[in-house]
């Protein structure tokens, strides 16, 4: 299960309601930022959610609404914030945009309390823990290095408790090797086989989140039965014309994507100021009905 709170939902600039792109994603111990627009680190203390071990951000491309915040959030955890490091995860291009705003603006000259490492994304697996994985691959938009990124708990087999009741398996380690697939003695001298107490595999929870994207296609395998899929919609059918040249997506678009690649649920970001809110919404959910536009500070659970 994944925790996804929206710090910023707005479309290039701020409005009165949004402001910009930013999300934070949970799971047991793990925070992510993914994106950190301008005014982020203010969303943060806002939510509730705090500062502490928030110290991965993963950016989706270079553009200023999506990386401005960064600047300011690293100086306030300089100053007030104790951690082991920092680590930024991005394409080089927008690395290279996150460099000159860090080390030649807010931090020039600075000796900083943490080592901050900007570290270049490519297509796979970035991120591995014992409980998920976290992999990268391209976007479509303007410019190079653009990324998408897919959270994912990685499967296990239910342990099955009125089977190891009927073979009367007492609790303790026994249990335990049973759980983690190993083949236990118990106390009487037999032999138990993690197959006589296991179900069968059971995929762990997929969340994908895309950002900004001028084209849909070859997203279709990267969503293919997510969970929850997170994308723009700045756009309507109307001005389908003006969205492509600018690389970004209408609702319909978003929501054709969802039904093509089998997702449970979508989540519209990245809302453009020159639409009501409530058309956004109709134009996609008359494809997608499984559809919501997001709001800054709404708070989700992403599950099976």
């Amino acid at each position: 299960m994944f925790e996804l709170v929206f710090l910023g939902t707005s479309a290039s600039a701020p409005s009165t309601h949004r402001g910009l792109p930013a999300q934070v994603i949970k799971h047991n111990d793990h925070r992510f930022l993914l994106d950190c627009g301008e005014g982020t680190q203010r969303q943060i203390l806002k939510s509730g959610l705090g500062f502490r071990k928030l110290n991965r951000i993963l950016i989706t491309h270079g553009h200023l609404d999506h990386i401005l915040g960064v600047g300011g959030l690293v100086s306030t955890y300089l100053r007030w914030e104790a951690m082991d490091k920092m680590e930024i995860y991005g394409g080089q291009s927008a690395l290279d945009r996150i460099h000159d705003l860090l080390f030649k603006v807010v931090i020039r000259g600075v000796k900083t309390s943490f080592p901050i490492d900007l570290i270049p994304v490519s297509e796979g697996l970035i991120i591995e823990e014992n409980d998920l994985t976290v992999h990268a691959f391209p976007v479509n938009h303007r410019g190079p290095d653009c990324f998408g990124y897919v959270f994912e708990e990685k499967g296990k087999r239910p342990f099955l408790a009125e089977k190891a009741e009927a073979l009367n398996i007492p609790q303790g380690p026994w249990r335990r090797d049973l759980v983690n697939g190993v083949t236990t003695t118990l106390p009487d001298g037999r032999s138990i086989k993690a197959d006589d107490v296991l179900g069968e595999f059971q995929p762990g929870t997929k969340l994908v989140i895309v950002g900004d994207t001028g084209e849909t296609e070859s997203l279709i395998p990267r969503c293919e039965g997510a969970d929850a899929l997170v994308i723009e919609g700045t756009y309507l059918q109307e001005e389908a014309e003006m969205a492509h040249e600018f690389a970004h997506l209408t609702a319909q678009e978003a929501a054709t994507l969802a039904k093509k690649a089998g997702v449970s649920q979508l989540y519209l970001t990245h809302i453009s100021r020159r639409y009501r809110e409530k058309d956004v919404e109709n134009e996609a959910m008359k494809t997608f009905p499984n559809t919501i536009i997001a709001r800054d500070f709404d708070h989700y659970m992403i599950k099976k």
